[in-house]
C-alpha cells in the first residue's frame, strides 16, 4: 500500500512538473541540440527517467533543475553521436553549426526569454500559418494533440495529420530555423501572437481533466505577452492581447464555486474578480484601440465592458452585441458568431438568441463544439421548451471531456427533470 502511494505521488509529482516545466526544460535542451525533434527526444526521456529515478531518490527539490540537467546531458550524448542526428529534425540552424554562432546568439539575445525565443523560432513564415502554431503549440508549449486540435475547431486525426505534415516540409524543403532578428519579428509577430493567445485560451477553459482551467498554461500566456508588449511596446496588437489576457483572467477565481463546480458569469461574485488586473488592463485597451482596431483589441473591449459593469443585470448587452458584430468583420470565425449570437439572446431574449444560433448548426467547424449546444440549450430551456432543451444539454454532454464542465452541463438537464 505504502508503495502504490509513493507511486501516485510521484506520478502526480512528474506530471505537474510537465505541466509547469516542459516549456522551460525543452528551451534549455534546445540550446544545446539546435534541432527541435532531436531535444522533444531527450525531454521526453528526462521526464521517463523522473518516474523511476524520484520513486527511488525522492522528488527533487527543484524538478524543473533536475529534468534539464538530464534532458541537457542526452543531448550532450546524442551530439557525440552525430550520425543519429541526420534523422532528427526540424532543424533549428541549418549550415555551420560552430559553437561561437551559437554562442553570439545566445549572449545577446533579441528576445530575452528562452521560451519566448523558441516560439519566435518556431513560426517560420516559410510554414502556413496554421501550421506554424499548431506546431509551436504542441512541441513547444506542451499542449495534448487534442488540446490543439480543439483549438482550431478540427478533430484531433486531422490536427495530427497537420503537425505531421508540418514536420515534413521542414525536413524535406530543408527549412533553416534560426534564431530572429529584429528584421525578422514583423513577419512573425502575428502567428507569434496567435499562438499566445492560443495558449491562454487552452488554460482559461481546459479540454479535459478535473479542473475547469489549466491555471499553468493562463499564467504561461499571460508572463509571455507581458514580454511581447516589453518588447514591442507601441504594437497595438501586442497591447491588445496583453488587455484581453488582463481582462479575461481577471475572473479567475470567481468562475468557480468552493466546492469546485463552475459558476454562471451571473452567479461570480465580483468582489473576486481582481481588480488590480482589470485597472491595469483597461487603459491598454484604450490606447490599442486609439492606434488601430484589432482582432485582440476588440476582444478586451468586451471583457472590459463586463468588467466594468457593477452587475450582470447591468451589463450593457448591446453594446457587446455590436462589438462582436465589429469584431466578426474584421476576423470571422464560427467562435465569434457563437458568442455573437449569445450576446444577442441576452441582448434581445432567448428567442433572438436562439434565432442567432440556429444557423450556425450548419456550420461544419462547429460540429463537435459542445459550447453551440449548450448554449442553445440554455435559451431554449429559458423559452421553456424542456423536451428539445434536453436533447441539446445531453449533446452538449456527449461532447465535453472537462469533467468540471460535465458536473455543470449534468446539473442543468437535471434541473429540467425535476
Amino acid at each position: 500500500m505504502a508503495q502504490r502511494g509513493r507511486d501516485r505521488a510521484v506520478a502526480a509529482a512528474v506530471a505537474d512538473a510537465h505541466r509547469r516545466e516542459w516549456a522551460f526544460v525543452l528551451a534549455a535542451t534546445v540550446r544545446v541540440t539546435r534541432d527541435l525533434d532531436a531535444a522533444e527526444e531527450c525531454v521526453q526521456d528526462a521526464y521517463a527517467q523522473a518516474l523511476t529515478r524520484w520513486a527511488a531518490d525522492g522528488v527533487p527539490a527543484r524538478p524543473g533543475a533536475w529534468l534539464t540537467t538530464v534532458a541537457r546531458n542526452r543531448a550532450l550524448d546524442l551530439l557525440r553521436r552525430r550520425a543519429t542526428m541526420t534523422r532528427a529534425l526540424p532543424l533549428l540552424v541549418s549550415g555551420d553549426r560552430d559553437d561561437d554562432i551559437a554562442d553570439e546568439v545566445v549572449a545577446d539575445p533579441v528576445i530575452p526569454d528562452d521560451r519566448l525565443r523558441l516560439i519566435a523560432t518556431c513560426c517560420h513564415p516559410a510554414l502556413a500559418p496554421e501550421t506554424q502554431v499548431a506546431l509551436t503549440l504542441r512541441l513547444v508549449c506542451g499542449l495534448a494533440t487534442a488540446e490543439v486540435a480543439r483549438a482550431f475547431l478540427v478533430s484531433e486525426s486531422t490536427m495530427a495529420a497537420r503537425i505531421t505534415r508540418g514536420k515534413k516540409k521542414i525536413a524535406t524543403a530543408r527549412i533553416p530555423y534560426r534564431v530572429p532578428g529584429p528584421a525578422d519579428l514583423p513577419d512573425r509577430i502575428q502567428a507569434i501572437l496567435a499562438v499566445v493567445h492560443l495558449l491562454f485560451t487552452s488554460g482559461h477553459s481546459a479540454v479535459a481533466g478535473p479542473d475547469l482551467m489549466r491555471v499553468d498554461l493562463a499564467d504561461r500566456a499571460l508572463d509571455l505577452a507581458r514580454m511581447l508588449h516589453g518588447l514591442l511596446p507601441d504594437d497595438p496588437d501586442v497591447t491588445g492581447l496583453l488587455a484581453l489576457i488582463l481582462l479575461t483572467d481577471a475572473r479567475r477565481d470567481a468562475r468557480v464555486a468552493a466546492d469546485g463546480s463552475q459558476l454562471r458569469l451571473s452567479e461570480q461574485d465580483r468582489t473576486r474578480w481582481d481588480r488590480a488586473r482589470i485597472a491595469e488592463g483597461i487603459p491598454l485597451v484604450r490606447r490599442a484601440l486609439r492606434q488601430r482596431p484589432n482582432r485582440y483589441a476588440l476582444q478586451a473591449a468586451i471583457a472590459a465592458v463586463h468588467a466594468e459593469s457593477p452587475s450582470f443585470k447591468d451589463t450593457d448587452w448591446p453594446e457587446i452585441v455590436g462589438l462582436y458584430r465589429l469584431l466578426g468583420e474584421l476576423w470571422p470565425s464560427p467562435v465569434v458568431a457563437l458568442n455573437h449570437a449569445v450576446a444577442v439572446g441576452f441582448a434581445d431574449g432567448p428567442e433572438a438568441g436562439l434565432a442567432a444560433l440556429d444557423p450556425l448548426t450548419l456550420e461544419p467547424r462547429l460540429a463537435g463544439y459542445g459550447y453551440l449546444a449548450a448554449a442553445r440549450a440554455h435559451f431554449l430551456a429559458a423559452l421553456g421548451r424542456s423536451p428539445e432543451a434536453r436533447l441539446a444539454y445531453e449533446e452538449a454532454l456527449h461532447l465535453t471531456t472537462n469533467e468540471v464542465e460535465r458536473a455543470f452541463l449534468a446539473a442543468r438537464l437535471a434541473e429540467l427533470t425535476e
